[in-house]
This record gives structure tokens, C-alpha cells and sequence, in this order.
């Protein structure tokens, strides 16, 4: 059996997804990504949840991206199943038809970062940081930067994606990536109280208007999936992430 990678738990007719790895601070890899597209679909079936929270074991990440001891590993011939799975994980948020807000209690990078793009309000504290650093790890920024498209203009997702750096919260906010800033301690707490803000709303607006903005961008979302299995098979077959990647986990031994 897979390790226990993501716990959930409900507050009145609110599910609260935990991204529940907090030794790594909640990175992704096969079990949550598995364990994260069940609990998503299996809540959105339920009658009885009208709303659902993402948020992060522990107080350091709400998730710091993709697993690098999984991605140091991967050979060229698993990169396409292994960003199908990926995918999955994404559309599992964005195939939500009840409302999803992402309570980001700590930094949010990579697959942490583009999970919380795919949810519809995103909380933050102004001092958390988030961003798309897979260009630093030796990876294209392809989905990340698809997904930056819905929110940001091109000046915002070129120094995002080319520079890897993460910024804070509140300039975030500043620029469209988040929704609405809280104190740290407060962030659950306001994303809950938003989520069932939403939650109250007539059920069948809210599931028809999010099919309606899930097929204004489903076709470009499915082609970064293609771009990003073209990409990084380009960019393993130069050896980039093995050699970034191995370099940062052998650091990490140190």
C-alpha cells in the first residue's frame, strides 16, 4: 500500500484536503499525487460537501513542489506517463464542480505553486513564498507558465519562469496570482470562511459557471501537457535535471 500522503478531514460541509508529507515539506510524488486526484473526485461526488479547502501539513509548506528523489530517477521513457499522472492531479482540482480554495500556509513552488493555480481563491500570507523555480531544478517551465497565463500577463510569467525566483504574498497579490492575503496564523481560517461563503451559493450556477471557465481553457491546458512531455523528454535527453537534481539531493546528505 502506498504511504499516507494526504489526510482530509470535514469542518461542518467543508472538506479540508491536507497535503500530509510535512517531512518533505509536502512535496509531490506518486502517493499524494495518486492519493490527492481520489480525494478530489470522491468529494466532488458527495452530496453532502459543498466546498472544498487545499491546504499543508505543518507550518513551513503548503507544498514545495515535485519530490526530487522521484524526478532524479525517472528515465526518458517514463516522462510521458509520469506528467500524465501529473496532469491528472491538476485536472482532478480543475474538474472540481463545487468551489476550491487553496489556503497557501507556507511556500508553494513548482506542483505545490500550479496545484494552487488550479483552485478558484487562493489565500496567502503577504511573507509566504510562492513561484515557479523548475527551470533552477533543470526543467522547462511549461505547465506552470500555461497556468500563470490565466492570471498574469507575460512581463509577470517571463520573470516568474526564466528566473526561477519565488516572491512573496503580498507582491503576489499585487499581480493577480493570489486572491486575498491573511495573517499566517489566520490563513486556514480565512480560507474556511470563504470556502463556505461559497459553499451557501446555489449549487448549480457555481457547477455550470466552472464548467464554463474549465472550457474556456481546457484546450491550452491539455497542450501544455503536450508541450511539457516534448520539453522535459528534450531536456532529460540533454541531462539537465539528473545533473541539477543529483547535485542538490547529495548536498542535502551533507
Amino acid at each position: 500500500m502506498s504511504e499516507p500522503a494526504v489526510s482530509v478531514a470535514m469542518e461542518d460541509r467543508i472538506a479540508v484536503v491536507t497535503l500530509d508529507r510535512p517531512d518533505r515539506l509536502n512535496a509531490v510524488n506518486g502517493a499524494l499525487r495518486s492519493q490527492l486526484t481520489e480525494s478530489l473526485r470522491r468529494f466532488d461526488r458527495d452530496d453532502s460537501v459543498g466546498a472544498i479547502v487545499l491546504t499543508g501539513a505543518g507550518d513551513r509548506a503548503f507544498c514545495a513542489g515535485q519530490d526530487l528523489d522521484e524526478a532524479a530517477a525517472l528515465e526518458i521513457g517514463q516522462i510521458e506517463a509520469w506528467l500524465t499522472a501529473q496532469h491528472a492531479m491538476y485536472q482532478a482540482v480543475r474538474d472540481l464542480d463545487k468551489p476550491c480554495v487553496a489556503a497557501i500556509n507556507g511556500v508553494a513552488a513548482g506542483a505545490g505553486f500550479q496545484i494552487a493555480l488550479c483552485a478558484d481563491w487562493r489565500v496567502i500570507s503577504p511573507d509566504t513564498r510562492i513561484g515557479q523555480p523548475e527551470i533552477k531544478a533543470g526543467l522547462a517551465s511549461i505547465v506552470g507558465s500555461y497556468l500563470m497565463t490565466l492570471h498574469v500577463g507575460l512581463t509577470h510569467n517571463i520573470g516568474l519562469s526564466l528566473t526561477g525566483r519565488l516572491i512573496d504574498g503580498r507582491r503576489a497579490y499585487e499581480i493577480g496570482l493570489v486572491s486575498e492575503l491573511a495573517d499566517g496564523q489566520d490563513v486556514l481560517a480565512l480560507a474556511l470562511e470563504r470556502a463556505r461563503e461559497m459553499a451557501e451559493l446555489p449549487a448549480t450556477p457555481v457547477r455550470v459557471s466552472k464548467q464554463q471557465f474549465r472550457a474556456l481553457t481546457q484546450a491550452g491546458f491539455d497542450a501544455a501537457l503536450r508541450a511539457a512531455i516534448k520539453a522535459q523528454t528534450e531536456c532529460y535527453a540533454q541531462g539537465d535535471p539528473q545533473r541539477v537534481m543529483q547535485a542538490f539531493l547529495e548536498r542535502r546528505k551533507r
